[in-house]
């Protein structure tokens, strides 16, 4: 299997040499060809090319710009994958090997892409070398397969992308409105995506990358292809790639994302999705949903996460109460006519101890007092005073929010800007006139809320009870294993490590009714479930009490009705049986049936 290395170049002789040396270097021989394609240099690169005899070469008479000029090359490739590289990065010991283990270890696995020292979209690392050796010396050291690195992701940066031959053929090549370059990689990552595909960084393999050394040389000419490109994927997608793309790893610095815990997490405003994925790559047990009212991002978000397309001030939310472990305000409180009403009805969605987490941005900054006492109040296209914003919060404002929404236990952090020493002039004579007390709401851009209601004891109490009497690995080993159970994972092997617990007197049926009481949300199909088990496997007094307790949830509940009647009647006593078929207000067909079976017994 061959890899076509893709490489533009257009002047930089000195990075192309670097880069295709590294290749021949670091590459094993025979598994790859080098492409080239030059948009017209004039350094010498030309000169140079053609002394290269490993090399295949395109030489155009004008710079056809990135998509097209690697367009170029993909249609004369012969590799089996095709990866753009771009001519200012150094590849490294194994790169190569541990970027193909990941694309070819699923089948489902579209594109990968390596981390960097240089490089948008959260694709760097933190790097201490200062020459070349000590980079490569790094990483030797940090390229070691290791599949636990892997990362799903909504976009990967071109300047080293690893694509499957089949998939490029499926959605086609770069497109090239985006010449000469930026937003090509985001509108391909998202075609791949939605094309089926999954989109892996491999945070096992390193190169080196200089970074946008052609475009730095004209900044403004470069932030002006970035706003030209930026409408032109707008326009193609429907999405703002500067909001819809982000993640946001300061809300998830709040959470418990603990590997064993299996959470289920809502976010209002998911835009596409990549908190969402991102929480994800930490726990695989996480179950993602979404809401967002851009249909576009949401179905960009819907391939990997459950997501309505839905505006949540329409009152209605398709989900059990008691479900979510975890919901997601980021930045979207703000963008709400009744954000107190949002937040007063969605708490009924939540666990007992589950977790409001938001951010709202703080109107009491210093930036914004200062261009008020100078007469303006500005709308702007991001921000505190962006113009999509139809409320405005203090931190005041938003305590009062949280505690008239029920919120009982709330913890702030604040997200400070950089500031200069004018801005700390200003802001000591503001609060020299209104208390130093209040200087750090005047430095707070932003505010992170984590809100949890411990008002509603009852849960809190179990726990605290049943804990008394197990241990908390054990307890936390339970309720492992109940949630696996109710979300459809490994349901038997799970069932069997459960029925272990109890054999060996490790855990009692109160203790399982207690911890499924205060973790589960269908709390009466679990139980049943578990009761339908034991009575199979002979343990008619376990059965019964499990359903007993299910009986004392919900006495209306069809099936422990049932399953109650069927374990009771096969004991011998149809009279009881018959009593709690006949007591339900509704009968099904299998229920009435039943009735008609035991009530001919009965009168025999």
């Amino acid at each position: 299997m061959k890899t076509s290395i893709i490489i533009l170049t257009y002047n930089k002789l000195e990075y192309t040499q670097k880069c295709i040396e590294s290749i021949r270097k670091y590459t094993k021989f025979g598994t790859y060809e080098i492409i080239v394609v030059d948009n017209n240099s004039t350094d010498g690169t030309v000169d140079w090319l053609r002394r290269q005899k490993d090399l295949r070469v395109i030489y155009n008479k004008e710079n056809m710009g990135f998509p097209k000029g690697c367009n170029q090359g993909i249609e004369i490739s012969m590799g089996s994958n095709i990866l753009l590289l771009n001519n200012d990065t150094i590849v490294t010991h194994g790169w190569l090997n541990n970027l193909l283990n990941c694309l070819y270890s699923s089948e489902a696995i579209g594109a990968v892409g390596p981390v960097t020292n240089n490089c948008s979209n959260q694709q760097t690392i933190e790097v201490s070398y200062q020459t070349e050796q000590e980079m490569h010396n790094f990483a030797r050291k940090y390229n070691q397969p290791d599949c636990g690195k892997w990362e799903q992701r909504l976009k990967l940066v071109g300047y080293c992308l690893l694509i499957r031959r089949e998939v490029i053929d499926k959605v086609g090549l770069l497109d090239e409105r985006f010449s000469p370059g930026n937003f090509e990689d985001d509108d391909l990552s998202f075609r791949i995506i939605q094309a089926g595909y999954t989109l892996l960084l491999c945070k096992d393999t390193f190169i080196h990358h200089f970074g946008s050394v052609s475009f730095k040389e004209q900044p403004s000419l470069y932030k002006e292809l970035l706003e030209r490109n930026k409408k032109i994927f707008i326009e193609k997608w429907g999405i703002d790639p500067t909001y819809s793309l982000n993640i946001r790893n300061d809300i998830i610095g709040l959470m418990d994302l603990a590997k064993d815990n299996i959470i289920n997490v809502l976010e209002v405003g998911c835009a596409c999705g990549g908190t969402l994925l991102k929480i994800k790559s930490i726990n695989e047990n996480s179950q993602l949903f979404g809401i967002e009212l851009n249909e576009h991002a949401a179905k960009i978000a819907g391939n990997f996460a459950e997501v309505t397309a839905e505006n949540i001030e329409s009152g209605y939310l398709n989900y059990p109460e008691g479900f979510f472990d975890y919901i997601i305000f980021a930045d979207v409180l703000e963008h709400l006519y009744d954000p107190l009403l949002v937040l007063t009805q969605i708490k009924k969605y939540l666990k007992p101890q589950g977790v409001i987490l938001a951010s709202i941005p703080n109107v009491m900054h210093y930036s914004v007092i200062k261009n008020l006492l100078l007469g303006y109040w500005t709308y702007e296209d991001a921000g505190i005073l962006d113009k999509t914003h139809v409320r405005f919060f203090t931190f005041n404002e938003i305590d009062k929010l949280f505690k008239n929404a029920g919120f009982s236990n709330i913890e702030y952090r604040s997200i400070v800007l950089g500031k200069n020493n004018k801005d700390d002039e200003f802001i000591k004579s503001l609060a020299s006139l209104t208390g130093s007390n209040l200087q750090k709401q005047y430095e707070t851009y932003q505010y992170l809320i984590k809100a949890t209601d411990l008002n509603d004891f009852s849960a809190r109490n179990i726990y605290d009870a049943t804990s008394k009497e197990l241990s908390k690995d054990v307890a936390r080993k339970i309720i492992f294993l109940l949630r696996r159970i109710e979300n459809e994972i490994s349901i038997n092997e799970n069932l069997s490590s459960l029925f272990q617990l109890l054999a060996n007197n490790e855990v009692s049926v109160k203790e399982i009714i207690d911890l499924i009481q205060i973790s589960i949300v269908k709390k009466e199909d679990i139980i049943n479930l578990l009761a339908v088990q034991y009575f199979q496997s002979q343990l008619e007094n376990v059965s019964l009490e499990l359903l007993e307790h299910a009986y004392m949830i919900n006495p209306q509940n069809s099936a422990t009705c049932y399953n109650l009647a069927y374990i009771i009647n096969q004991l011998g006593d149809s009279k009881t049986a018959l009593m709690f078929l006949t007591q339900l207000k509704e009968k099904d067909d299998n229920i009435l049936e039943f009735i008609a079976e035991i009530e001919g017994k009965q009168y025999e």
